[in-house]
């Protein structure tokens, strides 16, 4: 290892600032993900997969990994429209409703989830109006997918905005200068640009909402088969003190975000690479 002279670092001492990195990961991340494996290590490997593969698991997975991939796309979708407009346009209530993206973050995970419930359930605002159309968004799989969308929102258009805000202005002008309409410009130079970082939001969205537990709770109904996610059935185990079990969903779970953030990564990697010519 050694330091790049080319360019001047802030940080002083390289291998002080290395040491503490690798202890603040240590400590931080793996310490954590190593406790769970020594939590497991006194299960056979038949035990293990009899755990995975148990139907309940298996189904708890199944709605996990739908709902989730469900709210990350959606957002991936919704959440560049928002942020194309808070980064391109100027009108009253911008600032307002911008400081309003982070909101998901900073309300407590269980109030969230018993405002959604209420809101959406037969007797709520919204839910009145949807049961009269014969829609029955809460206790459902519709339900987990709208309270994943409202956590993971923040993700998608605050990973988006900066990448935005630097696209060059003279590229679209000069593009429509040359004649080229509004979608063009968005095809051929907003788009390029963000893919990339659309991959990897769309990614962290993903993997925060297979974990995501406290908005869910209360609009999922949480039967088993039907609305149960895996967060839950990690906290049944809990609290039936099965922590062997209790693990083995959580390192399978673990290893599922980690593949996901893996592929993701890898592929902006190859598309920012193809968009800088392979400079970077």
């Amino acid at each position: 290892m050694s330091v790049n002279n080319n360019h001047i670092t802030i940080i002083p001492g390289y291998n002080l600032s290395i040491g503490i990195t690798i202890f603040y990961i240590s400590f931080i991340i793996l310490l954590p993900l190593i406790s769970m494996s020594i939590t497991t290590s006194h299960m056979t490997l038949t035990q293990f997969t009899a755990v995975i593969f148990d139907k309940r698991v298996l189904a708890s997975f199944q709605i996990s990994i739908i709902c989730s991939l469900t709210a990350a796309v959606i957002n991936c979708f919704f959440g560049t429209i928002l942020a194309c407009i808070l980064v391109y346009y100027k009108f009253p209530g911008r600032t307002i409703i911008d400081s309003m993206i982070e909101l998901p973050f900073a309300i407590p995970t269980a109030v969230a989830g018993i405002s959604l419930a209420a809101l959406y359930s037969p007797n709520g605002y919204i839910g009145k109006i949807a049961a009269t159309w014969g829609l029955y968004p809460a206790y459902s799989k519709a339900g987990i997918t709208i309270a994943l969308i409202f956590v993971t929102i923040p993700f998608v258009v605050r990973t988006i905005e900066p990448v935005l805000q630097n696209i060059d202005p003279a590229f679209k002008e000069a593009a429509f200068t040359l004649g080229a309409g509004q979608f063009t410009v968005i095809r051929k130079i907003i788009f390029p640009e963000i893919f990339p970082t659309l991959l990897l939001s769309g990614g962290l969205a993903f993997a925060r909402a297979m974990g995501e537990y406290g908005n869910v709770i209360f609009i999922a109904g949480n039967m088993p088969y039907k609305t149960e996610i895996v967060p839950l059935l990690i906290m049944i185990k809990l609290e039936q003190f099965n922590y062997p079990q209790a693990t083995s969903i959580a390192i399978v779970m673990l290893l599922l975000s980690f593949i996901v953030m893996f592929i993701l990564n890898s592929l902006q990697i190859y598309y920012q690479k193809i968009i800088t010519g392979g400079k970077n």
